[in-house]
């Protein structure tokens, strides 16, 4: 292995635990930050409709929680979708694909989301796996890796 081949790191192996771990820990910021666009658009729009004061929308629990879980689910699936990435993958250097290598479908990325936020210990499985697979990697016939580009 040459020195070039060494600084340009893993590319092309699965990615294990931590990394995936940090890119989520990036994905939950940019999702904070959504949550909070949304908020303030709402608070503009309501601003538009009746007026100064500007507020934000005080929305109960149950709905709070439902369109944050709509945000996370469509930003994580939108992203695999489009790109493999997104945006803790990219930095990272992360793609999600099929075993073929090829990008997810929009059925695949929607139920790969949702698995991933309703059940994130299955990244636990990981270091047990020989493919170093989530078990959402597993049910779904995805795998992450480290991007070639």
């Amino acid at each position: 292995m040459t020195g070039a081949e060494r600084a340009q790191g893993p590319r092309g192996e699965a990615a294990g635990l931590v990394s995936r771990a940090l890119a989520g820990l990036v994905d939950v910021f940019v999702m904070a930050g959504l949550g909070l666009a949304v908020q303030l658009g709402a608070g503009a729009v309501r601003l538009l409709v009746t007026g100064p004061p500007f507020r934000l929308p005080d929305p109960p629990v149950w709905l709070s929680g439902l369109c944050g879980w709509t945000i996370a689910l469509l930003y994580l699936a939108g992203s695999w979708v489009v790109t493999g990435s997104t945006v803790g993958g990219r930095l990272l250097g992360l793609r999600v694909t099929r075993r073929s290598g090829r990008l997810p479908g929009v059925l695949r990325a929607l139920a790969r989301a949702g698995l991933c936020l309703v059940f994130p210990l299955g990244l636990l499985w990981i270091p047990v796996s020989r493919r170093r697979a989530s078990v959402q990697d597993l049910v779904l016939a995805t795998t992450v890796r480290y991007d070639k580009v």
